[in-house]
C-alpha cells in the first residue's frame, strides 16, 4: 500500500507487499554541498525488497537496495548507495549514511546515527541515540579524505545507549558496549566495555552469544 501523500519518484523497484507511509520520500537522488567528499553521479533508482515497509515521513535515497521485511521507521533516513540485508530495521528518527552496509536483521533504534563508510554485519544490536564517527580530522586537511571510514561492527554485537563510536574502529563479533561509552579503539569479540575512554570489565557470557 502506498499513501495518497506518499513521493515515489520514477524507477524505483517496489517488491510484492511494499508499504509506503503518509508523506515519505522514496527513491530521490541526492543534493549535495560544495564541499561534500561524497561521490557526484546520478543514482540508479532504489530497489525494495518484498515485505518492506517505509514509514512515515521517511526518506530513502536512490542508489540504495532494501532487503526483504525491511523497516524504516517514522522520520527516518536511508541516503545512498546503501545495502541493507532482510528484516533490517531502522528506527524512528535515524540516519543510516551513505555507502554503508547492514546486514540482515540488525536492529537501529530510535535516534542513531550510523555514519558513512560504515559496516554493521548481521544480527547487530545499535541501541537509540548511539553515534558513530568516520573522520578524526572533522573536515580539516585533504589528508582526511583517505583515512576517512566508519565503524566495523561485527555479527551479534551489541551496542549499548548513547555510545559514541570513534572513526575506523572494529567492534568485535558478539562483544557489547555498554550505555555512554566513549570506544577509542577496537574492541575484542566477546568483550564487555564500559566507561569513557571505554575499557573491558569482562566478557560476555556462553548464553548470551548468538551460537547459543
Amino acid at each position: 500500500m502506498i499513501a495518497e501523500t506518499a513521493v515515489v519518484y520514477a524507477g524505483v523497484e517496489l517488491g510484492d507487499g511494499v508499504a509506503i507511509g503518509d508523506h515519505a520520500v522514496v527513491g530521490k537522488q541526492p543534493t549535495l554541498g560544495r564541499r561534500s567528499t561524497a561521490t557526484r553521479e546520478e543514482l540508479p533508482p532504489l530497489v525494495v525488497g518484498e515485505g518492506s515497509a517505509i514509514l512515515a515521513l521517511a526518506v530513502v535515497f536512490a542508489g540504495t537496495r532494501l532487503g526483504r521485511g525491511v523497516v524504516v521507521g517514522d522520520q527516518a533516513c536511508v541516503r545512498e548507495r546503501c545495502k541493507l540485508g532482510d528484516e533490517v530495521v531502522v528506527g524512528r528518527g535515524s540516519l543510516v549514511e551513505n555507502d554503508t552496509t547492514v546486514g540482515a536483521r540488525t536492529r537501529i533504534q530510535a535516534n542513531a546515527y550510523v555514519t558513512a563508510y560504515s559496516t554493521l554485519e548481521e544480527d547487530v544490536f545499535i541501541a537509540p541515540g548511539v553515534v558513530t564517527t568516520n573522520d578524526n580530522f572533522m573536515g580539516r586537511t585533504e589528508a582526511r579524505l583517505a583515512a576517512m571510514r566508519g565503524p566495523t561492527i561485527r555479527r551479534g554485537a551489541r551496542i549499548g545507549g548513547g555510545a559514541v563510536l570513534l572513526p575506523g574502529i572494529e567492534i568485535g563479533e558478539d562483544a557489547f558496549v555498554g550505555a555512554g561509552a566513549v570506544v577509542l579503539r577496537d574492541v575484542p569479540a566477546r568483550a564487555v566495555v564500559v566507561g569513557n575512554p571505554a575499557r573491558q570489565i569482562r566478557t560476555v557470557p556462553d548464553e548470551e552469544t548468538l551460537g547459543r
